[in-house]
């Protein structure tokens, strides 16, 4: 794999093996790419070809097996549980398919709570501006079951962004919506990637969303098949 000093992520020969009734079951093996910053990747594959897992532990979320995951030239294996957290906070963005947001806050106040938890001044203009940034700047004060399936992925996104992260993380962003809702969160999400810099990676099924990144990773069964 070539080199390049302007590397944002890094990932070599990551592994991730889990227990099971049969016995070991290995999930993810051999996967190394690198991503510099700016860049758009769709990682591909079938259901239960190790996606989501492989997204989970380039975020910190999760610990692999084997292997190394570097954000920004700092090495995820090197952190405690603590520390990953301070990283995710200071460098990432997280999407999920299912919205994640807390029922009992408002639009508002979910985009505000990564701000506070950074200790960013005045989190609350930061939030409106943001969320009137994606269109919702006549939802803020709206609780999620009071917005559509696409209001509150915009909200995710919007809190996602919020704190400028250096790369943003997306799992099946589109996943649960309707083609027309999908396609407008698609070109919110290119957008945002635009016009902040930010490196984008999904995870996706979706052919179209897929095509619009510079870059494809394709897994299969585990091990990464193609990149393109």
């Amino acid at each position: 794999m070539s080199r390049s000093d302007n590397v944002l992520l890094l990932v070599e020969n990551l592994g991730k093996q889990v227990a099971s009734p049969e016995g070991e079951l290995t999930i993810l093996e051999g996967v190394s790419f690198q991503v510099e910053p700016g860049e758009t990747i769709a990682i591909v594959g079938a259901s239960g070809s190790g996606k989501s897992t492989l997204l989970g532990l380039l975020a910190g979320l999760d610990v692999p097996t084997e292997g190394k995951v570097a954000i920004a030239g700092r090495d995820l294996n090197a952190l405690d549980e603590d520390g990953r957290a301070k990283l995710r906070a200071e460098l990432v963005g997280f999407v999920f398919q299912s919205f994640h947001l807390l029922p009992a806050l408002t639009a508002l106040e979910n985009v505000m709570l990564p701000l506070e938890l950074a200790g960013v001044a005045d989190p609350r203009a930061r939030a409106r501006a943001v969320l009137e940034g994606v269109g919702l700047g006549e939802r803020i004060a709206h609780y999620p079951n009071q917005l559509s399936g696409g209001e509150q992925q915009r909200v995710a996104i919007a809190r996602a962004f919020a704190t400028e992260p250096k790369i943003l993380f997306a799992d099946e962003p589109t996943g649960s919506l309707d083609t027309r809702t999908g396609e407008k969160i698609t070109e919110l999400l290119f957008d945002l990637n635009a016009r902040h810099g930010t490196t984008l990676i999904l995870v996706t099924h979706d052919e179209r969303l897929a095509g619009r990144c510079d870059r494809r990773l394709s897994l299969s069964a585990g091990r990464m098949e193609l990149a393109a």
